[in-house]
């Protein structure tokens, strides 16, 4: 099962890209990857290092910041607050 966080990061990713008009192969020829990868990262299946988050970030012309703002207002980023609040 994929981290909230990691699927929050893929949809921002796919937002942003398309808003470019760019495919998922521009961006993965831009990286050398294939663009199954970045079907991957969009879909939260794999984790975006930080180093790979940044790239991204050049790429799209956003900062890195970009790909996780909003996160904390989601439900699914209220409850892992929540958890995270309870742990301490």
């Amino acid at each position: 099962m994929s981290h909230p966080v990691d699927l929050y990061v893929g949809r921002r990713l796919k937002k942003r890209r398309t808003a470019l008009k760019l495919s998922q192969t521009d961006v993965a020829r831009q990286l050398e990857l294939s663009f199954q990868q970045i079907q991957k990262y969009e879909i939260g299946s794999n984790r975006i290092s930080a180093s790979r988050l940044w790239e991204l970030a050049k790429i799209l012309d956003v900062p890195a910041e970009y790909f996780i703002q909003g996160f904390d207002e989601t439900p699914e980023g209220q409850e892992l607050i929540a958890k995270l609040a309870v742990k301490n």
